[in-house]
């Protein structure tokens, strides 16, 4: 996401560069492009995969063109069928409201907001008449809906296609003819869209947008592009220890793709589990700020690779400088007395961050448990914090 005086930089993680001669010529002459990116706001928050075309979309604000983020609030009301075998739920204007205010909250950790110009397409698609929407059928033909894989495939095997599902790349396209868009940016399953944005601006007489289309992020499971519906994502809202130990759990081979497309560097050398660690503190770091990562990291290490539930309990700690075991467990609440505690203990069956516990005399720094995780039996867990 840091600026790249070289117009090669909007190449870097592209698929399709369509036509990529004309678009070579109008970045080498200095002109100021209208870089379009649509988004239909149909879910509260947005995955890393959709920060692979938002980085992209930084890439030519930091050659000084401008980034128009589409807000899909009306197409949003029909749903892109792109890569789905069935029509999407239809949402309602206040969820589509709630779920644009957050999805600009997290765009703005990409784009840089003082130079993005957001647009709403209702602007422009909810005052159509009916003269208008049959004068805008009649830029493409069925033959060409139906050359979509997904609508094929529908098609085939006998599945409904509603007509307004037919309608969904034409709205898309005439977005591009009422921001005058010179490209316009989507994962590689966006690319029957954004070819019919050229082909629907060349019907109203306008000069038809470049294509630059960007990879599909595979999610956790390591087969399958990142999806919120399938559960293999990474949010940007994650909270950072969350970022960082779903990051973790990333399939090896997918390491330089995450590097690539999120971080736009190259993996360094070095242990694929030191390789993972760099990566989730780089991801935490861009999302939630430096100062978070040493948290995220010790929460990892302290909880998730330990398997305590989520729901266990934080004890708050006294603010004396030391504080014996035996009242540590009495504190948490696993023990009625410091007998029972002592039990405990000498049974093996108490754990300090993953670490026995053996000697009932130990008395430890209050300050060197923030954070940490006390175990007593198999299934008995609480995270300890210091009060401030």
């Amino acid at each position: 996401m840091k600026a790249d005086p070289e117009p090669l930089s909007v190449y870097r993680n592209a698929v399709d560069v369509i036509p990529r001669e004309e678009l070579d010529r109008r970045l080498a002459g200095g002109e100021t492009l209208r870089v379009k990116l649509g988004i239909d706001p149909t879910a509260p928050d947005i995955h890393l995969g959709f920060a692979v075309v938002l980085n992209e979309l930084r890439a030519f604000q930091d050659l000084g063109h401008t980034a128009v983020l589409v807000i899909g609030d009306y197409t949003a009301r029909v749903g892109d069928p792109s890569g789905r075998s069935k029509t999407r739920p239809i949402l309602s204007p206040e969820q589509i409201e709630e779920n644009t205010r957050t999805y600009l909250e997290q765009a703005y950790v990409i784009l840089d907001r003082d130079r993005t110009e957001v647009r709403h397409n209702s602007e422009w698609l909810a005052p159509l008449t009916m003269e208008d929407l049959i004068v805008l059928t009649r830029a493409t033909t069925v033959a060409r809906i139906l050359e979509r894989d997904d609508f094929s495939k529908r098609y085939a095997a006998g599945d409904p296609i509603t007509l307004t599902e037919l309608l969904y790349p034409l709205m898309q396209a005439y977005d591009s003819v009422a921001v005058d868009a010179d490209v316009e940016l989507g994962g590689t399953d966006q690319l029957y869209n954004l070819l019919m944005g050229r082909q629907v601006m060349e019907y109203y007489g306008k000069s038809p947008q470049c294509v630059v289309t960007t990879p599909l992020l595979v999610g956790t499971d390591g087969s399958i592009k990142m999806s919120k519906s399938v559960g293999n994502y990474i949010g940007v809202t994650d909270p950072p220890g969350e970022m960082f130990g779903k990051t973790m759990s990333i399939p090896d081979h997918l390491m330089p793709d995450y590097y690539t497309l999120l971080l736009d560097r190259t993996m360094p050398e070095g242990e694929p589990v030191e390789q993972k660690r760099e990566l989730a503190r780089s991801l935490v770091s861009t999302f939630h700020g430096e100062a978070a990562v040493s948290d995220a990291e010790r929460t990892f290490d302290t909880v998730v690779r330990r398997g305590v539930p989520e729901d266990a309990p934080v004890v708050e700690l006294p603010g004396e400088d030391q504080i014996w075991i035996v009242d540590l467990i009495s504190l948490a609440g696993f023990a009625s007395t410091n007998g029972e505690a002592r039990r405990f203990i000498k049974g093996g069956a108490v754990r300090l961050d993953g670490e026995v516990v053996s000697d009932e005399r130990l008395s430890l720094p209050t300050e060197d448990l923030d954070g940490s995780v006390l175990q007593v039996g198999k299934r008995r867990y609480a995270r300890l914090e210091v009060s401030r």
